[in-house]
């Protein structure tokens, strides 16, 4: 769908002879009008003067606030579902969504979409083509809009506000999502298992767990994934060795932020989650969620289809099946071996180091494995005449 930036652009006529006095002094593009002139740049600097008065949404010219207006006064509203649009473009564009018709195929992927402007920009994801560039970071999208949204990253801008809990967004999109938050809407339903959903694209991934769709695979391995956050996760775990947080406690380095949070819970001994029935607090929302099922009943257990046995926990279940089925996803980079989970593959590993890094603290032996030192530590305990002593 067109965007604001892309409008800009079609303000420019490369084939024309009309003459260009008007320069763009951080792009070098070129306009017939100083107006024109001024609110491309102002798409550079993400200045936007020009605020609606009905939904706080701002924009970089008097022309496209004006246009937006007509989402206010139902101009152009669709018959089928009620919604209104800016224009008679954008209107065209969702009927295709009620009609289903969509004529422009995608020729390496088949992918089909409403309009030629999609297709085009479905192409940059093959050809790697990455037109709209940032000129604070140089940063590169393949979509002017993607452009306009990070641009936010740098202005602080965060035009679309809740007005129930006064959060802002810096996209209309995600407002809208979080005020189901507050009204509890769940329109999305599953015709198999009648769970619903606030938003379609999650009930579109719950649909592939019933048809058993994978649609995203590894290149580097055979493993595929429901969505596409599975597969990049799974790259980063298992094919890429990048550590680049780490710990300023001990050191320890990891993989991702949130695996860095929650390992300095323990040195913290910080407890943030607590069960809504009893006092209880735990450190990890998994021990929580084990906690509320087998204490107070509440959830869901998850069922192995082969064998029947029971898990809290859809992680733990997926492991379960593997081996099952004989699968090892996690191959070693030195050895041709392969493993089942991410910390057999890591245990292995260490048979390929001679770094210790577990100490025991009773004779000071190193060791390379946490379950080593800990069994080190009760025979040293042992010997030492100790009653009752636990590794820590």
């Amino acid at each position: 769908m067109q965007t604001e930036a892309d409008s800009n652009d079609i303000t420019e006529h490369p084939h024309d002879d009309k003459p260009r006095p008007y320069v763009c002094t951080l792009c070098d593009k070129r306009f017939t009008t100083k107006r024109g002139m001024t609110e491309h740049r102002n798409r550079h600097t993400g200045e936007k003067l020009y605020s609606c008065s009905q939904c706080e949404k701002r924009f970089t010219s008097q022309r496209y606030l004006r246009t937006h207006l007509n989402v206010h006064t139902s101009k152009f509203k669709c018959s089928e579902c009620g919604k209104c649009f800016r224009d008679y473009r954008a209107l065209t564009i969702h009927r295709g969504i009620h009609s289903g018709e969509k004529p422009f195929e995608c020729k390496v992927c088949s992918k089909r979409f409403t309009v030629a402007a999609n297709l085009e920009v479905h192409s940059r994801i093959h050809s790697g083509q990455k037109p709209y560039q940032c000129h604070v970071c140089d940063k590169a999208f393949s979509h002017s809009g993607t452009l306009n949204i990070h641009m936010s990253v740098h202005t602080g801008d965060k035009p679309y506000k809740c007005h129930a809990c006064d959060k802002a967004f810096r996209e209309s999109g995600n407002l809208n999502r979080h005020m189901k938050v507050h009204t509890g809407e769940k329109p999305y339903k599953c015709h198999v298992c009648d769970k619903t959903f606030s938003q379609s694209g999650r009930l579109k991934n719950h649909m592939r767990l019933h048809t058993g769709d994978r649609p995203f695979k590894c290149s580097l391995c055979n493993d595929s994934f429901h969505q596409h956050s599975g597969l990049w996760g799974h790259k980063r775990n298992v094919h890429s060795n990048r550590k680049p947080h780490h710990c300023p406690y001990c050191g320890k380095l990891f993989k991702t932020n949130s695996e860095l949070k929650q390992h300095v819970r323990v040195h913290t001994g910080a407890k943030p989650y607590s069960c809504r029935h009893c006092s209880e607090r735990f450190t990890w929302p998994k021990k929580l969620k084990t906690h509320l099922l087998k204490s107070h009943n509440e959830g869901t257990w998850l069922t192995c289809h082969i064998c029947q046995k029971k898990f809290t926990h859809r992680r733990d279940l997926k492991t379960h099946v593997r081996r099952h089925k004989g699968v090892k996803p996690y191959v070693c980079s030195v050895c041709p071996k392969h493993f089942c989970t991410a910390g057999e593959l890591k245990d292995h590993q260490l048979t390929h180091s001679d770094y210790k890094q577990f100490c025991c603290g009773l004779c000071g032996k190193n060791v390379k494995r946490k379950a080593t030192v800990k069994i080190h530590f009760k025979r040293c305990s042992d010997k030492l005449g100790f009653k009752n002593v636990l590794a820590t």
